[in-house]
């Protein structure tokens, strides 16, 4: 009997299941560590490892390395990893978005080593950029072997460094971050399960992020959730099973929303500089470094105009004039497909802009509705004609608490783009307790090209699909 107990003790711990075991809390709006736990021990991440590619495609597709479209052709090495995978097959083409699925839903090994050799063309140069990517995050105690995370000698990470990552997957790529929380998705060969479902299912707020299991690492997570204006991130390295796992990381989020403050000034991570791929150096982009002072012209004085600008919009003007003479110069990729105005004037449409904005603004005295009884839900605010010719793409700025603010960013945004947002529509859509700031009309290209140049000055934008 004696002899038993210690041969399954041993067969326990030959599977992997005694991994060793490290955890944090994080407030994902500070970067506070709330908890922490052999945090800084270096440990096998297992599948955690594909939020850093994740990352990196991301960073590539906003910076036109490429497309969510581009039909991605599988290679051997790819179609022949281990599972959990997708089922590709060598020869195969199957689009970026589809992969991108494949590997944030099912955590699928065959579609991250595609992504990745799609990007910078080997697994040895993308586990290069990978940790490169590591070190501009903050992620001191990480070095990755390969895109998919399977175990490896020397691919080694930590509970904070995960966490780190997290965090900048939550706030560096928000349109992206809904991946992480859909239950299934569709990848194009075929529809794949969420391999955190149970945990999105069962723990209110939860919406990502990264599940991991190897026999060396254990079952690893890294999760978020958000309670009202509270968002906290937990890591668990060393879990014993799933169940004992996505329990272990319940009680660490609760823990992490008992001690985290319920307001609190937001500070978003710093988003690190764009280097790019040098395998596409002057082919499809121009890697971008550093970014200098603006080459555009200064703005040449406009005929005055009526004085209906109320004060918060004359202030916004001047604001946004100020900028354009100080905006940095922009990536020639960016620039190049709208040539930059030979001088950059108010015209008397522009005028005309201005005034209608200011009017539609509250003037002192009026209350702008706030009460949730008050708010006309289908009511949206336009404040230029559209001459967009039927073009059905748009642009998000991001939502505003009160309709006023929404509208300033608006104008400031179009006098700076005057070139790339010309004809466009703008829109003010009151939506989930605020108000998002649109321009609608755009062709695709033109949507893509002011939304990277937005980007570019550190402008919260993306695009907007029809439909």
């Amino acid at each position: 009997m004696i002899l038993a107990a210690a041969w399954l003790l041993v067969a326990m711990v030959g599977t992997g299941i005694a991994a060793p075991y490290a955890a944090m809390v994080m407030d994902a709006r500070t970067g506070k560590v709330l908890h922490s736990r052999n945090a800084d021990t270096r440990l096998h991440p297992a599948s955690l490892t594909k939020m850093m590619t994740l990352y990196i495609v991301f960073e590539a597709v906003e910076n036109g390395e490429i497309g969510l479209d581009d039909k991605v052709r599988i290679s051997r090495n790819a179609a022949s990893e281990p599972p959990s995978k997708l089922g590709l097959r060598a020869g195969q083409r199957i689009k970026l978005r589809y992969l991108i699925r494949a590997a944030a839903v099912k955590s699928a090994n065959d579609a991250a080593t595609a992504l990745g050799e799609a990007i910078e063309g080997t697994e040895a140069a993308f586990a290069r950029r990978m940790n490169r990517t590591a070190k501009a995050l903050g992620m001191t105690r990480t070095t990755f072997k390969n895109m998919h995370g399977l175990t490896e000698s020397g691919h080694l990470s930590t509970a904070r460094d995960m966490t780190i990552l997290g965090r900048h997957v939550i706030y560096d790529y928000p349109q992206y971050y809904n991946l992480f929380s859909r239950k299934t998705a569709d990848a194009g060969v075929r529809r794949v399960r969420h391999t955190n479902r149970r945990l999105l299912s069962d723990y209110s707020g939860a919406d990502g992020i990264k599940t991991g299991y190897t026999r060396a690492a254990g079952f690893n997570l890294v999760a978020s959730a958000h309670r009202g204006h509270e968002r906290v991130i937990a890591t668990v390295f060393g879990g014993r099973s799933t169940a004992t796992r996505n329990a272990r990381v319940a009680e660490l989020l609760d823990m992490g929303f008992s001690r985290a403050p319920t307001q609190v000034a937001l500070r978003k991570p710093q988003k690190p500089a764009y280097h790019g791929s040098s395998r596409r150096a002057g082919k499809t982009i121009r890697i971008v470094t550093t970014l200098h002072r603006s080459l555009r012209p200064r703005l040449r004085p406009a005929p005055a105009t009526p004085q209906v600008a109320s004060a918060a919009i004359k202030d916004g003007v001047t604001e946004a004039l100020a900028e354009i003479q100080a905006t940095p110069d922009l990536p020639d990729d960016i620039v190049a497909p709208r040539a930059r105005p030979a001088n950059l004037t108010i015209s008397p449409e522009e005028e005309a802009v201005i005034v209608a904005a200011a009017s539609s603004l509250p003037q002192q005295g009026e209350r702008e509705p706030e009460a949730e009884g008050d708010r006309d839900p289908e009511r949206e605010v336009v404040t230029r004609i559209s001459t967009s010719g039927g073009h059905d793409w748009g642009i998000n700025l991001g939502r505003y608490n009160t309709r006023h603010e929404a509208q300033g960013v608006l104008l400031k945004t179009a006098l700076r783009e005057m070139s790339t947002l010309e004809g466009s529509l703008r829109k003010v859509v009151p939506r989930g307790g605020g108000y998002d700031a649109q321009f609608m009309g755009l062709d695709r290209d033109s949507a893509d090209v002011a939304c990277r140049r937005l980007q570019a000055r550190q402008i919260t934008c993306f695009m907007m699909a029809p439909g």
